[in-house]
Formats: structure tokens, C-alpha cells, sequence
């Protein structure tokens, strides 16, 4: 695809990320992050301008991974757990 056209946009619910960074283990760090926030598929990896390394990723954001769905499930109070009638 050329400079001048229009770049596709992911399917809805779905992001893509790009990460650069000076070197691998870095850039794979920050892909490390984001998978345990969100559904991925396989990370794509390229050479960087001047050394460098870039990372594509693509999150899934309708399908949260296991610890952002335990601390959204947490986070929530259960129901029936208001102040009880003989508190203020």
C-alpha cells in the first residue's frame, strides 16, 4: 500500500497497535502488557528505521484476557451488599 492510501481500519472491536522501540525485548515487554489486558493475535515483528525494532499487534477489545476479566469481575460489588437496614 502506497504513502497515499488510505490505511484499512481493523473490524470493530479489534485495535490495532504498533510499538517501536530500540530494541526486541523491549518492544515485546510492551506486547507482554497489552495481552494480559486484552486478546491478541500473533505479533508481527520488523526492522526499525536506524536500528530499531517495530512490533504490529492486534487486540481483540470485546474479549478481554483472564486477569483484566478477574479484576473487572472483582471490581464490581455483589449484589445484595448494601448497608445493612440497621446501619446508618
Amino acid at each position: 500500500m502506497g504513502r497515499d492510501e488510505p490505511e484499512a481500519l481493523p473490524p470493530p472491536g479489534r485495535a490495532e497497535i504498533r510499538i517501536v522501540a530500540a530494541t526486541p525485548d523491549t518492544a515485546r515487554k510492551v506486547a507482554d502488557v497489552l495481552r494480559r489486558c486484552f486478546a491478541g493475535g500473533e505479533q508481527r515483528s520488523y526492522p526499525a528505521p536506524g536500528g530499531g525494532t517495530r512490533l504490529h499487534l492486534t487486540v481483540d477489545t470485546t474479549h478481554p484476557a483472564e486477569p483484566a476479566r478477574s479484576w473487572l469481575a472483582t471490581s464490581r460489588p455483589p449484589s445484595g451488599t448494601g448497608p445493612h437496614a440497621e446501619e446508618p
